[in-house]
């Protein structure tokens, strides 16, 4: 039995992968297996991790999925989740996504912190995230599902490493004293008009309790959140379809703007 759950495992890894190399969106898994579970999903999610890093990718930072109300009750779940950024995923500020390289993306603005020290649970509190922190950056994060139509449940996002593709990161490190984390506003632009906007509280209440939430989630793999390290803390707003021709600026109260084109 435990044989054919590992070799399950591969075969969905397997499809993901090929969803994401050809940009042909696959089923849900949860379509072929219903009762496929959180904790195979993240599994499912490492195998691909593995293979990447196999290949000379790197592990630069972990995201966070799910942190507000309304996707969690769309999603009916009651936590957030997380996926696992790779060097070969940063958009350099201001600079164009590749093309043929995403297959229904969407963007959303975040906020992310960069460790200087390691993070790991069980146990950890927003109080040692803060302590961790070394400085926060204004971000974008470019999701991308490689399942068709997003027609996915929990364990669908999981697996395709939390929906995630690309992000960017702005120029300008703000230390934590100088912002409040809970009221920080946040506005999204779409060629030029303000789509969403949002604040730091969607975010679980407190982005630094989004990270918190990470580095105990991860415990359970044995897995730590290392200095240096880029955390993203999790949408403040709604993702806004992304094509071909656009483009997207996110602007931050003390932490300033990034941005990215289609």
């Amino acid at each position: 039995m435990a044989t054919e759950v590992v070799s399950k495992r591969k075969q969905f890894a397997n499809q993901l992968m090929e969803a994401e190399e050809s940009l042909i969106g696959m089923p849900a898994l949860t379509s072929a297996e219903p009762k496929l579970t959180v904790e195979e999903a993240y599994l499912i999610q490492l195998e691909n991790i593995g293979r990447k890093v196999a290949q000379g990718q790197r592990i630069v930072g972990k995201k966070i999925g799910l942190t507000s109300k309304a996707m969690q009750t769309l999603l009916g779940v009651d936590e957030p989740d997380y996926g696992h950024l790779l060097d070969r995923m940063v958009i350099e500020n201001g600079a164009a996504v590749p093309k043929q390289k995403v297959l229904q993306a969407k963007v959303e603005g975040e906020i992310a912190f960069v460790l200087k020290k390691d993070l790991k649970g069980p146990n950890v509190t927003t109080l040692d995230v803060l302590q961790a922190t070394d400085y926060l950056l204004p971000a974008i994060e470019i999701v991308d599902s490689r399942i068709q139509d997003w027609k996915i449940k929990l364990p669908d996002t999981i697996a395709d490493n939390a929906s995630s593709a690309f992000y960017v990161l702005g120029g300008k490190p703000t230390k934590l004293e100088d912002v409040d984390l809970e009221l920080i506003g946040m506005a999204l632009t779409k060629n030029g008009e303000i789509v969403n906007t949002g604040v730091g509280a969607a975010a679980l209440g407190n982005p630094a309790k989004c990270v918190a939430w990470l580095a105990n989630r991860l415990a359970d793999f044995d897995i730590p959140l290392l200095a240096g390290e880029v955390i993203l803390s999790g949408a403040l707003s709604a993702a806004v379809e992304a094509k071909e021709g656009d483009s997207f600026t996110v602007r931050f109260a003390h932490l300033g703007e990034v941005s990215v084109r289609f």
